[in-house]
């Protein structure tokens, strides 16, 4: 009984033992293992998770991150083809994907940030200093193509002669592809595989910045005063038009009332020709008094001879004073 409870006591112990010595180790999802045995590979490594085993106080589990990695460099200061000089903000994905040869090369994740600062700045300064600014805001030629006619007529144009929105043969895009490839080749050899590439931010120096932005301030004021002198050509045209119209309607509108006019005309003429058919001695009376009324007030004073037509009608008009004159 003794002999058995000691022999647990001591498997017990042995355990803990390894327990404590570290010969159990376990491998989650994110992470891989490369057991090591003075600093010599033992076995490949391992990349599946699980609980595993090793020789206690002899050999080393050296873990490394299985996930894809986020590396973010400093914006540095590139020249263009052009020699404009910008400033470049890029950013990365990366990857172990040989935790030993990692292991051998890089040793940590601090000094493979190192390296990849060193490699991608390489190769951006590479690809952006043999392409033209242009190519590296715009991607395609899209908007050229939607406003191709636009463009044509502008007269807006670039400090280098050129238009605002200058066809490219190689897009932003494709410039982060290339930065990607070539640093892949440099890369490579460290373990990591980079994923991808991206150009995060263009900026211009301070000493070029003051002059871009007054040419844009130019440019942008030189295309409001082509939409006025447009805007002043279509206000005249409209008010030619008005004009036009306004001088038809009234033309139409003259025409229209002498038309009335000769019509209420005609009809008074052969409603006068009418009455005077009828009786014309009344007729001759009526226009006779109505002249009077037009011609006579109270202030007038008429010499006519006894003979005149005019006196046929006030002779024997009570308070009328006439003089007659007798011909010799």
């Amino acid at each position: 009984m003794n002999k058995g409870f000691n022999l647990l006591i001591v498997f017990v112990f042995m355990g803990i033992l390894l327990v404590a010595s570290g010969a159990f180790y376990t491998i989650d999802e994110k992470e891989q293992v490369v057991v090591t045995q003075f600093g010599r590979l033992v076995d490949k490594p391992i990349t599946k998770a699980g609980l595993y085993f090793k020789l206690p106080f002899i050999q080393k589990a050296n873990y490394f991150d299985k996930r894809i990695l986020q590396w973010d460099g400093d914006a540095n200061q590139i020249p263009t083809r052009e020699k404009r000089f910008i400033w470049v903000d890029t950013t990365a994905r990366w990857q172990i994907v040989d935790p030993l040869k990692f292991m051998q090369k890089v040793g940590t994740e601090l000094n493979a940030q190192t390296r990849l600062d060193d490699i991608i700045d390489a190769s951006t300064r590479d690809i952006v200093s043999s392409h033209r600014l242009v190519e590296l805001i715009r991607s395609s030629n899209r908007l050229l193509e939607e406003n191709k006619k636009e463009i044509l007529d502008s007269s807006v144009m670039t400090e280098f002669g050129k238009t605002v929105l200058e066809p490219i043969k190689v897009g932003r895009e494709e410039l982060a592809i290339k930065i990607l490839q070539r640093a892949r080749e440099s890369i490579a050899d460290y373990g990591i595989e980079l994923v991808d590439v991206r150009i995060k931010r263009l900026n211009y120096v301070n000493e070029v910045q003051a002059k871009v932005y007054e040419r844009m301030i130019s440019e942008r004021k030189r295309a409001a005063e082509k939409y006025r002198s447009e805007g002043q050509g279509k206000k005249a045209e409209i008010e030619g038009l008005r004009e036009k119209e306004l001088i038809e309607i009234n033309a139409e509108a003259y025409r229209k009332a002498e038309e009335i006019k000769g019509k209420a005309d005609a009809e008074a003429i052969k409603i006068y020709a009418d009455a005077y058919n009828k009786d014309p001695e009344f007729y001759t009376f009526v226009k006779t008094l109505e002249s009077y009324r037009k011609t006579i007030n109270q202030q007038t004073t008429l010499m006519l001879s006894t003979e005149n037509e005019f006196y046929e009608h006030l002779n024997g008009i009570a308070g009328f004073k006439s003089i007659s004159h007798q011909q010799p």
